[in-house]
């Protein structure tokens, strides 16, 4: 986890076309008994990422995360995105339907003894029929099937409501707050600016829409 300093009490402010959340960092130090859950439908299956294709894996990204508001392989410079996909340390799966990607669970193992579950989800219209619990298990069973002592995600106030307690639910333990700022990726173009619209726009002075 980054070390970032430490924000005053009381509020601070944002900057407009800057975007601010609250990012919950969750840990598991011991391998946990996982929840019942389904297998995935025979329509449905993990397969490993194509990691050499930049544009399908930020596709299957955008699918996941564009409603949420997830930004940070989008900006990524394509140098930086193809070290990390081609690192032998990064496990990237799909969950896939025919030619349509699912879900995404990419598992980062670069740091000795850690396990960082970097991106977990499903795309719209496959939430809601407990796919969820099972890639959780997937990634549960993957994680701690390495030499680790330390299983971590974090999550953030743009995701969905319920991901905090569905890591409770699954294992994780609170342990820090963090608050992010960065650019409104609607605002820089590198997603559309009816995305979440559920997170308000807030444009600098100046800047039309």
């Amino acid at each position: 986890m980054n070390k970032a300093a430490a924000l005053p009490s009381g509020y601070s402010s944002v900057a407009p076309g800057q975007i601010a959340n609250v990012v919950t960092c969750l840990e598991m130090l011991a391998r946990p008994d996982v929840r019942p859950a389904p297998p995935f439908p025979p329509e449905l299956h993990l397969a490993a990422l194509d990691r050499s294709d930049l544009a399908a894996y930020r596709a299957l990204f955008r699918a996941v995360g564009e409603p949420w508001l997830w930004s940070s392989r989008l900006v990524m410079p394509d140098e930086a995105l193809a070290e990390i996909l081609n690192d032998p340390h990064v496990e990237i799966l799909v969950l896939r339907q025919a030619d349509r990607d699912a879900g995404i669970l990419e598992l980062d193992f670069r740091e000795t003894g850690i396990c960082e579950l970097a991106f977990f989800g499903l795309a719209a219209g496959f939430t809601g029929q407990r796919l969820g619990r099972t890639l959780m298990n997937v990634a549960i069973e993957r994680a701690w099937s390495q030499p680790i002592e330390r299983f971590w995600v974090h999550t953030c106030t743009f995701d969905h409501p319920a991901a905090v307690d569905f890591y409770k639910r699954s294992g994780f333990t609170p342990f820090a707050f963090q608050v992010e700022i960065e650019p409104d990726p609607r605002l820089t173009g590198h997603l559309p600016e009816d995305a979440a619209p559920q997170i308000p726009l807030i444009r600098p002075k100046g800047l039309s829409d």
